[in-house]
């Protein structure tokens, strides 16, 4: 008979958060596959639980090579408690190739609901939650970076990213470029800790604030594109979307050609704008 598969979430800050079937796992799993052991330590201590069974890491350097390991204890009838350092594995965390690999064994997996920075932030961000579609890391080239962000420039629902404190003000620079300067946003910083902060603006007004400098674990969640009927694009946002895709490689006369039809409107409109932009040096 197999055994188990437990993806289980581990507080994002407050240590209150955990959940509370966290300890009754992490006391009685066969084997403990921890993102960081130290870490674990650190949560298992203030939680007062000592795990019984055998504790390994399990983290990007290794995922490949101790994935196999992971499934033969779990084809042995072990119950695998997985946790990485904050939210839920897999999720821009250790965890996909286990769950991949646990399934097509067909090896039961379940899980221990715990606290999502995802979802925590998009809750927080006041803006629309309805549709919503997360995005993860960006990529740290910034011409890698901004073809990402050119993929989702008319995406509607609202996205949501993770994203390192040295590098917030550069995406977000580049989110206003692409995504417009107006576009709105938030910021989440240190979600849950004691110095937990939710910044609201545009795009622009958030990129010059990051410059300064932030800390922390930070999300960042934006605005979708808005919903446009015809007529309703100025000038400036159709010169926007035609450079947007030349940028990412089409031609102008087919990328004017596209807005139009986005836009609802005659192609010669869209290209009034675009020599008016060029003639204006914008």
């Amino acid at each position: 008979m197999t055994g188990t598969l437990v993806l289980a979430g581990t507080p994002i800050g407050d240590i209150a958060d955990a959940p509370p079937r966290l300890a009754e796992e992490l006391a009685g799993a066969d084997v403990v596959a921890a993102e960081d052991t130290r870490r674990l330590r650190r949560l298992t201590q203030a939680l007062g639980v000592t795990p019984r069974g055998r504790v390994v890491s399990y983290f990007e350097g290794n995922e490949t090579a101790r994935t196999p390991e992971l499934v033969e204890e779990l084809l042995g009838g072990a119950r695998v408690l997985l946790v990485t350092d904050a939210g839920m594995p897999s999720v821009s965390d250790p965890g996909y190739r286990l769950v991949a690999a646990a399934v097509e064994k067909d090896v039961r997996v379940t899980a221990v609901p715990g606290p999502s920075a995802v979802l925590t932030a998009l809750a927080l961000s006041g803006l629309p939650v309805d549709r919503f579609c997360f995005e993860g890391f960006l990529p740290r080239k910034a011409g890698e970076r901004l073809s990402r962000l050119r993929d989702v420039a008319e995406e509607r629902r609202t996205l949501v990213y993770f994203e390192a404190p040295h590098r917030l003000d550069d995406t977000l620079a580049a989110m206003a470029e692409v995504f417009g300067a107006e576009r709105r946003a938030a910021v989440c910083r240190e979600l849950t800790k004691t110095y937990e902060e939710v910044r609201r603006g545009p795009l622009a007004e958030l990129a010059r604030w990051a410059a300064e400098g932030v800390r922390g674990e930070i999300t960042v969640v934006v605005e979708g594109a808005p919903e446009t009927g015809p007529g309703e694009l100025d000038a400036a946002e159709l010169v926007r979307r035609v450079r947007v895709r030349e940028e990412a490689g089409e031609r102008r006369k087919e990328a004017i050609a596209a807005v139009a039809v986005e836009a609802g409107l005659p192609k010669r409109v869209v290209f009034d704008a675009v020599v008016a932009a060029k003639t204006a040096g914008a």
